[in-house]
C-alpha cells in the first residue's frame, strides 16, 4: 500500500515537471545581456543596411473600444535608418511595411533584424516590458509569408501595462528584445514557401499582436493565445517600432561585371577619394551617385569620361553605395568603405 502510493506521489511530480506551466522549462533564447541571448546589439559590425522607407496602417487604442481612435505616437520616418530610440507606435493590430535598398537575402544565420523600445525590469535581468508583433516578408510586395511564431508566457493571468515577460517564453515575435537591441529573424526557416524567394525579399511587414487573453486575443503558430501588456490605451499603445537592420543583402557588385564593361572601382577600401574608371577610353556610364546605408544621397554626378573622380572627404568612415548607371539602362552598384 505505501509503495503504490510513493509511485503514485511520483508519477504526479513527473507530470508536473513536464509541464510548462508559467513559462517553466520554456525553450528559448533569453534576455539581451544573459548567457545564450540570441539579441543582436543596435552597434553591430553585422548589420549592413538598414530599412529606407516604411508605410503605416495605425492600429487602434484599444481594439475592444474603437471609438478611442487609433495610436497616434511618432510617424514613419522614425521607423528607417540606424536604431535611436525614436519609434512609430503601431497600435492594436497595426501595421507597418518596411522596404531597403537592396533586396534582403537567405545567409547564413540570422538575415535581418527588428528593434524595439522594451525595457528590463531592473529587479529581474530575466525579465522585460516587451510589446509584441508579428513579422512577414514578401518578394513582391503583394504576397505576406509569416515566420512561424511561438508564445509560451502562461495566460491564465492577463499581462498588464506596467507588466514584466520572460523572453524565454517568445520565440520569432518581434519586440522580444529590449530597447537596442535586436530579434532576429532567419529567412531559411522560410525557405521552400511557395510564392516566397528567400533571396529576393523586398519588404518586411510587422504586425502589432494584440495581447489580450479575451476576446481580442492573438495567436500563435499553435493556435496559443499570446499574452503581452494590454490593454494600454495611449497615443504610444502597440508596438513601437524603431529599426529594422539587414545582416545579409542582395546587391551586383561592380567587380563581378568588369569583363562585361571594363569597369574598376579603386581604391576600395578608401580614405580620401575612389576612381571609376573603364578600359581602353570607353565611356558608356551616364550617372554616379554615392549613398549612406540609409539612403540618403551623399554625391552625385554625371559621368562624362572614362575617369571619374569621387572624394570621400566629408564622409564620416563607414559603409556606402556606390549607384552606377549606363547608356543601355543597366544598373549596378558596388559596397564602398570609407575607412
Amino acid at each position: 500500500m505505501k509503495s503504490k502510493l510513493i509511485k503514485k506521489l511520483l508519477s504526479g511530480l513527473l507530470i508536473t515537471l513536464l509541464i510548462p506551466a508559467h513559462g517553466l522549462f520554456a525553450q528559448y533564447a533569453p534576455q539581451a545581456g544573459l548567457a545564450g541571448s540570441a539579441a543582436i546589439s543596435a552597434g553591430s559590425s553585422q548589420f549592413v543596411s538598414w530599412a529606407i522607407h516604411c508605410s503605416l496602417h495605425r492600429g487602434w487604442l484599444d481594439i475592444a473600444d474603437t471609438s478611442l481612435g487609433c495610436a497616434t505616437f511618432g510617424d514613419s520616418s522614425l521607423a528607417t535608418g540606424i536604431p535611436d530610440g525614436g519609434v512609430v507606435s503601431l497600435g492594436d493590430s497595426g501595421i507597418a511595411d518596411l522596404t531597403f535598398l537592396h533586396p534582403i537575402i537567405n545567409g547564413s544565420g540570422p538575415d535581418f533584424a527588428v528593434f524595439e523600445n522594451g525595457f528590463r525590469d531592473f529587479a529581474d535581468s530575466s525579465l522585460a516590458y516587451l510589446e509584441l508583433a508579428f513579422v512577414e516578408v514578401s518578394s513582391d510586395g503583394i504576397n505576406y509569408f509569416r515566420f512561424p511564431a511561438s508564445s509560451l508566457t502562461a495566460t491564465d493571468v492577463q499581462v498588464s501595462n506596467a507588466g514584466y515577460m520572460n523572453a524565454v517564453n517568445i520565440n520569432n515575435l518581434a519586440g522580444k528584445y529590449i530597447g537596442m537591441y535586436g530579434t532576429p529573424f532567419d529567412l531559411d526557416e522560410l525557405a521552400g514557401t511557395p510564392g516566397l524567394d528567400v533571396n529576393n525579399v523586398t519588404h518586411v511587414r510587422l504586425i502589432d499582436v494584440v495581447g489580450s487573453v479575451g476576446a481580442h486575443a492573438s495567436h500563435d503558430h499553435s493556435g496559443r493565445i499570446i499574452n503581452d501588456p494590454y490593454p494600454s490605451p495611449f497615443p504610444s499603445c502597440g508596438f513601437d517600432l524603431d529599426a529594422v537592420g539587414v545582416i545579409h543583402e542582395a546587391f551586383e557588385s561592380v567587380n563581378r561585371l568588369q569583363e562585361n564593361i571594363g569597369l574598376m572601382i579603386y581604391p576600395n577600401p578608401s580614405a580620401d577619394f575612389i576612381t571609376i574608371g573603364q578600359k581602353g577610353g570607353v565611356n558608356n556610364l551616364t550617372t554616379a551617385q554615392l549613398t549612406t546605408i540609409t539612403g540618403n544621397v551623399v554625391f552625385q554626378t554625371n559621368v562624362v569620361s572614362c575617369t571619374t573622380t569621387m572624394s570621400l572627404t566629408a564622409c564620416p568612415p563607414g559603409i556606402y553605395y556606390l549607384l552606377l548607371n549606363d547608356t543601355n539602362g543597366n544598373k549596378w552598384t558596388e559596397k564602398i568603405i570609407r575607412r
